[in-house]
C-alpha cells in the first residue's frame, strides 16, 4: 500500500492512476488520515473464454457425487 497526501496526487496523478491499474493499493490523505482509494472501475483486461483450457489436470470420478451427508436426500 502507498500513501500519498492531497498534494502529491495532484503532482502525480496520472503515475497513481497507473499504479491502481496494476493493481497496486493508492491510498490518497489529508495529513496523516487516509481519505481516498484510488481503484480501477473494471477489469484491465476483458476475460478471454478457453483461456483455462487444459488447466485442469484431473476431476475425480465421484467429482459430482453427493456428499456424505447429504446422501439420504438423494
Amino acid at each position: 500500500m502507498e500513501k500519498f497526501n492531497i498534494a502529491e496526487a495532484k503532482a502525480h496523478f496520472s503515475e497513481l492512476v497507473q499504479k491502481a491499474m496494476l493493481g497496486k493499493e493508492v491510498i490518497i490523505a489529508k495529513g496523516s488520515k487516509p481519505l481516498l482509494k484510488l481503484v480501477p472501475l473494471a477489469p484491465t483486461q476483458p476475460r478471454k473464454p478457453g483461456s483455462g483450457k487444459g488447466q485442469v489436470l484431473h476431476v475425480a470420478s465421484d467429482f459430482d457425487a453427493a456428499l456424505e451427508d447429504f446422501k439420504g436426500y438423494t
